[in-house]
């Protein structure tokens, strides 16, 4: 069942920010630039896991270029709402990266801790290029400044769930992105 709508919004959700239809279309038209940017260079697209699955999957399906594929695993949050500011790799490429062109596909950016430090670790494996990609950017929140080469949408700084995007686990199933009540987050 897909909760959208006034009527059939889900309980947990204050209201929907963008739309499938909203993302969809910002999403075709950074494919589009990305396709134009990286011609003939077969970049290698890292995605974070697990927020930014369904947009790397989307995103992919809309490209007109080769690319490779592969993931990364890093946490900064555990259980909690608010990012720790220390980040773990949970998993790592499955790949060498040197002399490679590499967009890195990240679901949101927000303090900027995690993204600054996969940036720098990556950096040190010596790809060709590096940059980055991010569906969501909410820059009212950042701790350290970083570079998006490619961004979806700014957003205000509320706590925003689904389209792989999550709380606890839950949520990613949304088609649309939605804000979660604070009284869901804030137990």
């Amino acid at each position: 069942m897909r909760f959208t709508g006034v009527k059939g919004l889900h309980p947990h959700m204050q209201k929907i920010l963008l739309t499938e239809e909203e993302i969809q279309s910002r999403v075709r038209q950074i494919a589009g630039q990305i396709s134009s940017d990286y011609a003939g260079q077969d970049p290698l697209l890292v995605g974070i896991l697990k927020g930014a699955f369904i947009f790397l999957a989307d995103l992919v399906r809309y490209l007109t270029i080769p690319v490779q594929l592969d993931f990364i695993a890093v946490s900064s949050y555990g259980n909690a709402s608010e990012s720790s500011g220390a980040v773990r790799i949970l998993k790592d490429l499955d790949q060498s990266i040197e002399g490679l062109h590499v967009l890195i596909v990240e679901d949101i950016v927000d303090t900027g801790l995690t993204l600054n430090y996969l940036r720098e670790n990556l950096r040190a494996r010596e790809p060709a290029s590096l940059k980055v990609c991010t569906l969501l950017d909410k820059p009212s929140r950042r701790l350290v400044e970083v570079k998006i080469d490619y961004n979806g949408f700014v957003i205000p700084d509320e706590f925003v769930v689904g389209y792989g995007l999550d709380y606890n686990g839950h949520y990613r199933y949304f088609r649309d992105i939605m804000v979660l009540k604070r009284e869901v987050y804030a137990r």
